[in-house]
């Protein structure tokens, strides 16, 4: 073999050596390409996943927010009602403590009214002796009733006539003034306790009108806010 065979057949070898070189790193970058764009896919799709998880997130946060939201403005409109309620019947109770007032200002049906309250106090008492209250502006229309009332009871209940005594040291507070509009008043009527002081009946306009507006209260809610409750 010959020099020019052999630098022939050393070509060949190289070219050859060569072309699978190239091949190979052909493969390679083919192979390298392909585990990219997987990674790659990869990537964003955990990326989009990351991107609906918190997007999830925000929107379960945005909803219970506005489910808060909507529950204290329920809430608050719920207060102002009852407020606006209360209010009213407040309203309401304190007009029919000013209409108290006229009672009194009617002697001759004060007077009748006052021996009733006498009566019934000495009903729930059935205590032998007494002391009684009133404002010092109806001592005298107590006085002139006292003896009635007390034989009334003790006809009514089958007893002896008890010994009243008429507080004259200590008062009933008096009727509220536009001055003292606020402060401890009384529009009227009698308190009787026993001797000791032990058993005590408020038998005032005042004491009456609240128990006869706790009594009510309900069937006052029902009439002026039926609407509101439907």
């Amino acid at each position: 073999m010959d020099d020019v065979d052999v630098s022939r057949q050393l070509k060949q070898m190289t070219d050859f050596i060569r072309q699978e070189a190239v091949e190979k790193a052909v493969e390679i970058e083919a192979a390298t390409a392909e585990e990219f764009q997987i990674e790659k896919l990869q990537l964003v799709e955990a990326e989009k996943k990351k991107i609906r998880q918190e997007y999830d997130r925000k929107e379960k946060q945005v909803g219970i927010k506005k489910k808060i939201d909507y529950s204290m403005q329920l809430n608050a409109s719920r207060i102002k009602v009852l407020q606006a309620q209360d209010d009213l019947v407040t309203n309401m109770m304190e007009a029919a403590r000013k209409e108290l007032l006229y009672i009194s200002q009617d002697h001759q049906t004060y007077k009748s009214l006052l021996k009733i309250l006498i009566v019934q106090s000495l009903m729930r008492l059935k205590e032998p002796a007494v002391v009684l209250r009133c404002r010092k502006e109806d001592l005298e229309l107590v006085d002139s009733v006292l003896e009635s009332a007390i034989n009334e009871y003790a006809k009514k209940a089958n007893v002896y006539p008890p010994e009243v005594v008429v507080d004259r040291q200590v008062y009933l507070p008096s009727a509220p003034s536009h001055y003292q509009a606020h402060g401890i008043s009384c529009s009227g009527g009698v308190v009787l306790a026993s001797r000791d002081g032990k058993i005590v009946c408020e038998n005032t306009l005042d004491a009456r009108l609240q128990v006869v507006f706790r009594k009510k209260l309900p069937e006052i809610r029902r009439s002026l806010f039926v609407q509101v409750a439907a």
